[in-house]
Parts: structure tokens; sequence; C-alpha cells
């Protein structure tokens, strides 16, 4: 296990923004900006932030800057992460390895870099689309077989996830979707071609959460069916809470703006155990 005093050998780098960037791995896409609420004291939540994207460049943790601000906002502290992405210096194994580490890292990094004091059993993993996938599938991790990426012998420290617009049934989502080619990129082939590598980036296929695990998706979602999310929320009844909002797309539910906000702050409280903070 890598300390977050070696991590933080490469230097936090402040900003004259909300924010301060904290790497959590030598690569410069292995970077968190952290935000931290007005008057923090702690301890205080932390929500791991991964930005959607299709799992590719260019698609980055910029356009999840006015959600991690809200959410800081509402009383926690935010790490919106960056991770290797496809068509740059992500793919198998490289993306999965990112997810897990900044899981992993982050809580310790943010209080080694003296930002915030962090409250260890309210870490919440966050995520939208292909940033939801890996925030289910990085809380899965102690379910993966041995020698898979990321693998852990115990479960993460965290203690839910909120998955928005998530991508939950990966190689459901490689036979339907217009980015197959992307997912073939992502995993270094089809379903078919690396079936093992599948049954470990899959959390349809890996098994029921741990922790508490809440799903907020549109009926109308254009990118990722609402029906992949029932079926993954219907297989795991009492673990899985899923929040549909009606008449909602894929976007909105990274807009702090719009009717979606109230579900989704209210989701990562509940996931924090924080519900009177929402």
């Amino acid at each position: 296990m890598v300390s977050g005093k070696a991590i933080l050998s490469r230097p936090v780098t402040p900003r004259p923004t909300p924010w301060t960037d904290v790497p959590y791995g030598p690569h410069p896409d292995q970077v968190a900006e952290i935000t931290v609420p007005d008057g923090a004291s702690g301890p205080w939540p932390l929500v791991l932030l991964l930005h959607g994207g299709v799992w590719r460049e260019p698609h980055d943790r910029v356009h999840v800057r006015p959600l991690a601000a809200a959410l800081a906002a509402t009383g926690v502290v935010v790490a919106n992460v960056d991770y290797r992405r496809v068509d740059g210096a992500g793919g198998w194994p490289a993306t999965f390895e990112d997810a897990a580490a900044a899981t992993d890292a982050l809580p310790r990094l943010v209080t080694a870099a003296g930002l915030a004091e962090v409250d260890p059993q309210a870490v919440v993993l966050v995520g939208h689309s292909a940033g939801g996938h890996l925030a289910l599938w990085s809380a899965l991790r102690h379910r993966l077989p041995a020698g898979a990426p990321g693998r852990r012998t115990t479960p993460p420290g965290v203690a839910g996830v909120v998955a928005l617009g998530a991508v939950v049934a990966l190689t459901e989502f490689h036979a339907a979707s217009d980015d197959a080619p992307t997912v073939e990129r992502l995993m270094g082939g089809s379903p078919a071609d690396v079936p093992d590598r599948y049954r470990s980036a899959d959390p349809a296929r890996i098994g029921a959460p741990d922790c508490r695990t809440i799903l907020v998706h549109g009926t109308d979602d254009e990118a990722v069916p609402v029906a992949t999310v029932r079926d993954y929320a219907a297989a795991h009844p009492g673990v899985v809470e899923l929040v549909e909002l009606p008449a909602t797309g894929h976007f909105p539910v990274i807009d702090p703006t719009s009717t979606a906000w109230p579900a989704v702050r209210a989701a990562v409280h509940r996931a924090a155990g924080r519900d009177r903070g929402a």
C-alpha cells in the first residue's frame, strides 16, 4: 500500500479557485479537486465524485465542477476525481486501477494535506454515467476474483454509493448502446473476446453491494435506459434503492439548477448517514 505521505511527494497544488488539487498517483490524470465547505471544521462527510463521459478523452472532471460546488455547499467535502481514460492513458486495467486507488487513498490524503477533517464513516462514492459504473465497481472490489485489478480482501471503507444515470450492467450496455466500440476500447475487446474481464468489471455480474446503494435515474434517460437500473435494483431487493425521476434525461442529474437536484442532494446525504443535512 502506498502511504498518503508518499503520494503527496507530488505537490498539492493550490489555485485561485474554489478547490485545491490533490494527486493520488504520479500520472497527471490521477488527481482530484478538493472543495471544502465554508467554515469547515469537521469531521465532515467526503464525497468522491467520479465524472462520466463514456470513459473517454477528452471528457474530464471540468463538466461536473458545478455539481461539486453545489454538494460542498450542503456541508460535505467533495473530491472531484479524474482518472486515466480511453483514447488517452486509460483502458483496461488503468481506468479501474485509478478508481480503486482514488477510493482507497483520497480519504487519508485530504486529511494529510490539511484541507479538512474527514469522517471515515461517511465516505460516499458518487458517479455519473460511466463514472457511476466505476463508483459501483469500486465498492464491490472485495467480491472480485483473485488477480483482478483493484481487488481487495475486505470491503472498501465507504458508507454508500450514489449512482446517477449509471451504467450498472456493462455487458448489457455493450450489447445495446451505440457506444459499444468505446466499451471494447475500455475493456480491450468484446465480452466474447475477454469474458473474464467483463466478469470482473460489470457490477451486474459481480454480486450484491454491502454498503447503502442508491440509484438516481431519469425515466427519459436517452443514454442508459431506466430498465437496466430497474433490473439491477430488482436483483438486490432491500440493498439497492432506486429513485426514479419522471420526465428526466441523462444530464439533469448532474445539474444543480435542474429539478433533479433535490433528489440527488438528498440521496448523497442519505448514503453518508447524514439525512438531516439533505
